[in-house]
């Protein structure tokens, strides 16, 4: 789908420009490109007007109208409407290029849904391309009306509120695998430490689809840091410098996940080779008390006639009281030393 989500001028939104782009049928968008070429012609000053076009789960034919309306390249479009690329920056001369990973953490599953978000800034646009429901594009516009002093600076307001929100998701994802760390802990040290580690790898998964989100954009956060990048207008650098500092909290918590998953996952092993040990040492113990009765048994089943106290009266209940007194001491032997 294909909306315009408004032409903005000096900070404001103009009335009647908020309106869906239908592309009716293959074989002629021509009314869906006059639509548009209407709303691009309502920008009459680059600087002080832009207009912000929102793309959701686009087809074919969707991206080739945009694509041609504002003369973008087809390698960035591609990689705009492919799931399969990274999150990166890219400076062109006419606009500048931003990929970005969605993430929604799934509490029911503790499951992080992934999409992908791509900006294209450039003179009096900004065009997003987004993929999957992990953010709204009302959701980022609520976020300018909050600011209307940085949608004067122009189209890079809504790069800085996208990404914003993106950023916020990524730590809000971080939060709660940090909860599920937490319960994991305490799995891993309980009775059933084994149960622990499908959720350790499970676990691990999610950590891993965030920090493809996460990786690729920390060299950039560190320049957006430092105040290097040259494309901030400066009323926003205070803001992107936030959203750089925000960028590598969440990378520490990815690093800082991989660890702690790691040694739960070492500990919830050595605490399952531990139980299995002691397990077998009860067993072995058990085996070696059974195994004198069983012994004794065993000899006096062998119906010799010449055999000690055979025929005396109180020679069942000695040999009884001899199984019973060895069995005993093992018992007592092995409760000691910690086998059972």
């Amino acid at each position: 789908m294909i909306r315009c989500m408004a032409v903005y001028r000096d900070g404001e939104p103009l009335s009647g420009t908020a309106q869906e782009i239908a592309v009716t049928t293959a074989d002629d968008p021509s009314a869906a490109r006059a639509r548009l070429d209407a709303l691009r012609a309502r920008v009459e000053d680059p600087h002080r007007d832009f207009l912000w076009i929102s793309v959701v789960d686009p087809t074919s034919q969707e991206v080739g109208l945009v694509a041609e309306a504002f003369a973008l390249d087809p390698l960035l479009v591609d990689d705009a409407t492919s799931m399969q690329q990274r999150a990166k920056v890219e400076t062109h001369d006419d606009y500048l290029f931003v990929l970005l990973k969605l993430l929604e953490w799934i509490g029911p599953t503790s499951d992080v849904e992934t999409g992908q978000v791509a900006c294209f800034i450039g003179s009096g646009f900004a065009l997003s391309v987004r993929h999957g429901h992990a953010q709204d594009s009302e959701t980022v516009r609520a976020r300018l009306s909050e600011h209307p002093e940085l949608v004067r600076v122009g189209p890079m307001s809504v790069f800085w509120a996208i990404t914003d929100l993106t950023i916020d998701q990524y730590l809000d994802v971080g939060d709660s695998i940090q909860a599920d760390i937490e319960g994991i802990e305490q799995q891993v040290f309980s009775s059933r430490p084994a149960d622990a580690a499908t959720r350790i790898y499970r676990l691990n998964r999610e950590n891993i689809e965030m920090r493809r989100a996460v990786r690729p954009l920390v060299p950039e956060a560190m320049r957006l840091v430092r105040g290097d990048d040259g494309i901030v207008p400066e009323p926003l650098k205070p803001y992107f410098r936030d959203i750089g500092d925000h960028i590598l909290r969440a990378n520490d918590m990815v690093e800082g996940f991989d660890s702690v998953l790691m040694t739960m996952l070492m500990a919830s092993t050595a605490r399952q080779d531990l139980m299995q040990n002691r397990d077998m040492r009860k067993i072995s113990a058990w085996a070696a008390i059974i195994a004198v009765p069983t012994a004794i048994a065993g000899i006096y089943g062998m119906n010799f006639d010449d055999m000690p106290e055979l025929h005396w009266t109180f020679g069942y209940p000695s040999v009884l009281a001899v199984m019973s007194v060895i069995c005993l001491l093992l018992y007592r032997g092995f409760k000691k030393s910690g086998w059972l």
